[in-house]
């Protein structure tokens, strides 16, 4: 990929695109196509067809998704599958009419079943049931798996996949109706601390498991297989390591300087058990993560703490 070449980062503006952006800049790359969502509806079909014929980027990074934790996938399972369908449908056509040399679609590890083997390799995809609280979610982005397939089996086309386990880092959403559970904690672990309450209660039973992976890493490890990867199959994209939601509550809670008492909600969904990915094959590819979660909360906190309203 040439430094010169012309580069659209959908959702730039969101916590992988601005990581993308962020990497992009870092390694030289200065000729980015970027819109704000108030300026190019993804979800719009002319709009981006239009934009595609404009531009004319050579390579595409499609990050723009509607994303969200438990509360929000529950809440509005129908823009979930609506507008992460619309959006991939059209940035991918519009690829393929506009002659783009590659992209790169991002995913996320929830694409695989509830229940899949542990540590979850990407041959687990549509082997068993979703897990029913981001099922709309996930399917749009296993739907838009077997696009970016169909199209480079018809076309020709260069379209590759990365599936991130869960992101956090800065530019992450802190809302607390629609964020994922990192950046949530580290919201009400800092306003409980502020309030000087005693306790802090959280959703469900503390005993999933969960990995998590920097967003800059991901960022990194997208350039990375921009560059190196030419497969049609799914790769993924994590630190390969985990830990229960008690014991990340509790590193928040250190990392914000809350020592109220911790509860749990036993009447609240869990969500899936456990979801560890298998990373040995962007591993193999020469690609591994660099942030660990110790420095990756305490960065994040830091950041929420010079960027919050």
């Amino acid at each position: 990929m040439e430094n010169n070449a012309r580069i659209f980062v959908a959702g730039h503006r969101g916590l992988v695109g601005s990581a993308l952006v962020r990497e992009l800049e870092r390694e030289g790359y200065g000729n980015l196509a970027l819109r704000k969502s108030s300026e190019l509806d993804l979800r719009d079909q002319a709009a981006t067809r239009a934009f595609f014929e404009a531009e004319r980027p050579e390579y595409v990074f499609l990050a723009a998704a509607k994303v969200g934790g438990i509360v929000a996938n529950d809440s509005f399972p129908a823009e979930f599958i609506y507008d992460n369908l619309m959006i991939q449908n059209n940035v991918l056509h519009s690829s393929y009419l506009a002659g783009v040399k590659k992209l790169l679609l991002l995913g996320s590890t929830c694409i695989y079943p509830k229940l899949a083997p542990q540590p979850i390799k990407e041959e687990a995809l549509l082997t068993g049931p979703l897990e029913p609280t981001n099922e709309p979610y996930a399917i749009a982005k296993i739907a838009g798996i077997k696009m970016c397939q169909s199209y480079n089996r018809q076309y020709g086309t260069r379209f590759i996949c990365a599936m991130p386990t869960n992101l956090y880092g800065p530019n992450d959403n802190f809302d607390l109706t629609t964020s994922h559970v990192l950046p949530a904690l580290i919201r009400r672990f800092h306003e409980a601390k502020g309030a000087g309450a005693e306790s802090v209660t959280i959703w469900g039973t503390g005993t999933p498991y969960r990995e998590f992976v920097h967003v800059d890493d991901v960022a990194a490890a997208s350039l990375f297989l921009m560059r190196h990867y030419e497969g049609w199959d799914p790769v993924n994209v994590g630190s390969g390591q985990e830990l229960s939601i008690a014991d990340l509550a509790r590193a928040i809670a250190a990392v914000v300087g809350f020592s109220g008492e911790i509860r749990f909600d036993t009447s609240k969904p869990d969500g899936t058990p456990r979801k560890l990915s298998d990373v040995s094959r962007i591993h193999e590819l020469g690609w591994r993560h660099k942030i660990e979660l110790d420095q990756g909360l305490r960065d994040t906190y830091a950041w929420y703490l010079a960027n919050r309203c």
